[in-house]
């Protein structure tokens, strides 16, 4: 039987699984044949987005994995140019057209930009498709503890998820910490310390994979859900895809998860969302 992650029930009620499926940087036919392989291995969410470019793609293999629509947790993000109440409304549309779905399970602000100055009103727009019930969850990426502290104030209205970059040598100690005090999961993206997984290479991570009779991406993966963080890898080769999701049948001894923290490189490792964003 497939392997299938546990999940954590949001605050506004939707379970997610702890671990899925990135698809970045992935294009409209790998999408589609990852997603059905991924999906036939057990995963169950798929995070993709309006700037990765391959919605279509991640729709035509959902729809390939024959696995019934309540089963899956799809999430998206739409850019900067749909901040607004109104035009978040259309970005949902876009991107369900694209997924040829009736509803995301959970749309999320992909960057804040503040130097366009409109992610509240973004914010007020999925607010509102979470009433309609279009969406089933919303939340927030690379939004820093400022950004989060106005959405909140303007709506009253707390993110399920804020997906941010995290790993051993980025471990976002203050944005965890401002998560947890309100509700808020945390789920991290380049999970393995970007595109060439640089993480996996660290002396510690290898002398742990030693200890546990485990593959340094899958230590790796340990460290992000004893943490109690959900994260979302991105893999398109079968065996890794399969390697990734196994990673509940351990745990990291307290000391060991310290130590991969201690690879921290501070947070000017991490991309500046007040700089960066599309």
């Amino acid at each position: 039987m497939a392997t299938t992650a546990p999940t954590v029930e949001l605050a506004h009620g939707a379970a997610m699984p702890l671990l899925g499926l990135g698809t970045w940087p992935m294009d409209d036919a790998e999408a589609e044949r990852v997603i059905a392989e991924a999906i036939g291995l057990g995963y169950r969410l798929v995070d993709t987005a309006e700037n990765y470019k391959n919605e279509r793609g991640v729709g035509l293999g959902l729809k390939a994995s024959g696995a019934a629509r309540e089963d899956l947790f799809v999430t998206s993000k739409f850019n900067r140019e749909w901040h607004g109440v109104d035009l978040a409304a259309e970005a949902c549309e876009r991107s369900l057209d694209r997924l040829g779905l009736d509803y995301l399970d959970m749309l999320l602000i992909h960057w804040p930009n503040p130097q366009h100055g409109k992610y509240i009103e973004a914010w007020e727009g999925l607010v509102r498709l979470l009433e309609t019930g279009r969406v089933k969850a919303i939340g927030t990426s690379n939004f820093k503890p400022g950004h989060l502290d106005r959405i909140i104030e303007a709506t009253g209205v707390i993110p399920d998820v804020n997906q941010i970059q995290l790993s051993p040598l980025t471990t976002r100690l203050e944005a965890r910490a401002y998560h947890k005090e309100r509700g808020i999961v945390t789920q991290s993206w380049s999970p393995i310390g970007g595109q060439g997984g640089e993480v996996r290479n660290e002396p510690k991570v290898l002398q742990l994979a030693e200890k546990y009779g485990k593959t340094p991406v899958q230590v790796v993966l340990r460290w992000h859900l004893d943490l109690g963080l959900a994260v979302v890898p991105k893999s398109s080769a079968p065996e890794r895809l399969a390697q990734n999701l196994d990673v509940f049948d351990f745990t990291l001894d307290p000391d060991d998860v310290m130590a991969l923290s201690a690879l921290d490189q501070g947070e000017a490792a991490a991309a500046d969302s007040d700089e960066f964003g599309h």
